[in-house]
This record gives C-alpha cells, sequence and structure tokens, in this order.
C-alpha cells in the first residue's frame, strides 16, 4: 500500500475509533488528544472545547470524577415534562441510560407525584471529562443535577434559563428546611428517582434528607440511596451505575446498608462538618496542584478526544435517532485504546469526612 493511501486507510479506521498509532504506528501520525498530552495541555480544556459528541459506541470510561463519554447524546432543550436551563454551558449530554432516565422521571413525576415538570440542570460536556468550571464529577455522562424549583408552565426565553435562579429549600441560615418551601411532591419527586433500580445515589442536602427520614411515609426501601451532601439545596444530583455489560466503567461502593436515617445523618447536625479546617503550622507555601493531564485519564479517553463529530446536534439529541446506531456499524476501539488501568478509589467526598 503506498504511503498516501496508508494514510488515507489510517484515517478511515480513525473514524472508526481506532487511534493512528494503532493502525499505523511507522507513519508518526498522532490523534490531536495525544499531541495535547505531549504539550502539557490540561484535560479540561480538551474536553470543555468539545462542541459535539465522539461518533463512538455509547460507553461511559472511568469514574465519575476521572473519566468520560463515548457517544453521548442531549436531551432536547424543551420537552412536555422539562425544560432544560443554563443552555450556553453547553452540558445537556450524557449515556443514553441517563438521558432515558431523566425523560422517564419527568414524564412518571409529573403524571403520578404531581411535580409539573423538570428544570433540568448540569449533565454532561459532550465527551464528558473534567470541566472547566464546577464540577468534580459529571465525567462519564452518568450524573446530573435537576433543579429543585418546579418547572413554570409557560416556556423559559433562553436569556431566562441563563438568568432564573434555583430557590434554595432551606431556612436563611439553617441547615432545615423551610416549611414553605418544601411540598409533599419534592419528597415524591425524590423518592421516585431514588427508586429506579439503575439510580446508585441522589446526593441532597442533609437538611432534605433529614426532611425525608422525618415525614416520608411511603416505601423506605430506597431511602438509603438519598445521601447527605454538602450544598445540593438548590437542586438534587442523580448517579447512575454503571451500565449493564459496561467495560472500562467503573461504579462507586455501593451506599451502606439502612435507611442513612440514624448516626450517620445526625453527624451532619454537629459541628464538626462545618468547622473550618484549622490552620496548619508549617506556613511553606504549598506547590501549586498539577492540573489533570489527558494522560491522567483511561487510555479509551484519548480516543474519545480526538474521535470525529456528528454532523449536527440534531442527529445525536434525544428523540432524534441516537449515536448507537451510527457507532452500531464501526468498529468497536482497539483493545489497546480501551484498556482500562485500574483507577484509585476516588469519591468526590472530603476524605476527613464520611465517605458513604
Amino acid at each position: 500500500m503506498s504511503r498516501p493511501l496508508y494514510r488515507i486507510f489510517a484515517r478511515y479506521l480513525m473514524a472508526l475509533g481506532l487511534t493512528c498509532s494503532l493502525v499505523a504506528p511507522d507513519l508518526g501520525l498522532a490523534i490531536s488528544g495525544a499531541q495535547a498530552a505531549e504539550t502539557g495541555k490540561p484535560a479540561k480544556q480538551i474536553f470543555g472545547a468539545a462542541k459535539l459528541p465522539a461518533v463512538l459506541p455509547s460507553r461511559a470510561i472511568g469514574f465519575y470524577s476521572k473519566g468520560c463519554l463515548a457517544g453521548g447524546i442531549a436531551i432536547p432543550t424543551d420537552g412536555e415534562t422539562w425544560q432544560a436551563m443554563r443552555l450556553s454551558r453547553n452540558r445537556r449530554w450524557g449515556h443514553p441510560d441517563l438521558i432515558a432516565l431523566v425523560e422517564r422521571l419527568s414524564r412518571e413525576a409529573a403524571a403520578q407525584d404531581g411535580w409539573p415538570g423538570l428544570l433540568v440542570g448540569d449533565i454532561s460536556q459532550p465527551r464528558g471529562g473534567p470541566m472547566l468550571s464546577g464540577h468534580a464529577s459529571h465525567q462519564m455522562g452518568l450524573d446530573a443535577d435537576i433543579w429543585l424549583t418546579p418547572m413554570p408552565e409557560r416556556r423559559f426565553s433562553p436569556q431566562e434559563r441563563e438568568d432564573v435562579s434555583a430557590t434554595s429549600m432551606l431556612k436563611q441560615n439553617t441547615l432545615y428546611v423551610d416549611p414553605d418551601r418544601w411540598t409533599p411532591a419534592h419528597a415524591r419527586l425524590l423518592m421516585r428517582a431514588a427508586s429506579y433500580p439503575e439510580v446508585e445515589r441522589i446526593f441532597v442536602h442533609p437538611g432534605i434528607k433529614k426532611k425525608l427520614c422525618d415525614s416520608w411515609q411511603g416505601d423506605r426501601a430506597a431511602m438509603g440511596k438519598v445521601r447527605p451532601y454538602y450544598g445540593h439545596h438548590y437542586h438534587f444530583h442523580i448517579r447512575i451505575k454503571c451500565p449493564p455489560g459496561a467495560t472500562g466503567c467503573k461504579s462507586q461502593t455501593p451506599p451502606p446498608a439502612g435507611s442513612g436515617c440514624g448516626a450517620p445523618l445526625a453527624w451532619w447536625f454537629s459541628d464538626e462538618p462545618w468547622a473550618p479546617a484549622k490552620p496548619k503550622k508549617d506556613t511553606k507555601p504549598k506547590p501549586k496542584k498539577r492540573e489533570i493531564r489527558l494522560a491522567d485519564l483511561p487510555a479509551a479517553c484519548a480516543v474519545v478526544a480526538s474521535a470525529p463529530a456528528p454532523a449536527s446536534e440534531a442527529e445525536v439529541t434525544l428523540g432524534a435517532d441516537p449515536i448507537g446506531r451510527i457507532a452500531a456499524s464501526a468498529v468497536e476501539m482497539a483493545p489497546a485504546a480501551s484498556a482500562f488501568a485500574t483507577l484509585p478509589k476516588v469519591v468526590p467526598l472530603p476524605v476527613w469526612r464520611p465517605r458513604d
């Protein structure tokens, strides 16, 4: 095969999800992700710059706080029972399983729980990965933020979706839910989300967890999935498990058995979780923390970073033919490209606080 034809063949295989280094190692061809890794470009800049997903088979790769997303799809900006917010962030993307779950939750909560519709916050970037701002997690398309503000009857304008603020569920300057804002429909929405078998955790403010523990009269089997955590009084955070049979995707350790309404919850209402960190005696300036590079992520993320994009967002939005149909005819990532190195047990919780 001539050298020009070899290059064309290599590029064709790249479009199918293979790296050039695997098919033509002697040509010196390099994917853009590998080049970025060599130059030390932070991974958040690579993934934050992607406007559209990777045309690859749908895969959640890595861990919630150290990974990426292949073959992501977008939730539409509007549905009968949802509206997407903060559109300028371009974080409406997720694994097809998560997008389907959010759509299902919006529909069932509207039909059965008295919740008029979801205001959908951040899900993930088009190719997942570290973000330029905000979240440590949301990296592999299995996390979604849902506002605790019910959807209004009218449609927000694009500008309103940037400017309108979510509503805190707490009494001002307390850890407790404001009864003038909290409704039984809030509880039904949260417990419905927790009841789905795909859901691994629902993160809420400790005050919201306490309210559920004290007042929920329905089935409490899923109560243990509702986990107290800092913030999360303007929105709740859905985290689903790795899809069945997924390779290279690491789920979080399951929550402890039980409802989580006892001593672990009481800890959040002590002084310890909110005490300021004690100043250290060592006054030497700490070295600047090194930013995550592409090489720090699972190897398959280099393929995701450099893979071709679809022709338009419409092709990869819920309701259109999902990106899986594009990738179904493509060759799967070569084993060397999709190899998943064992990750450290990175959980986006402070190590000196409960890790559940």
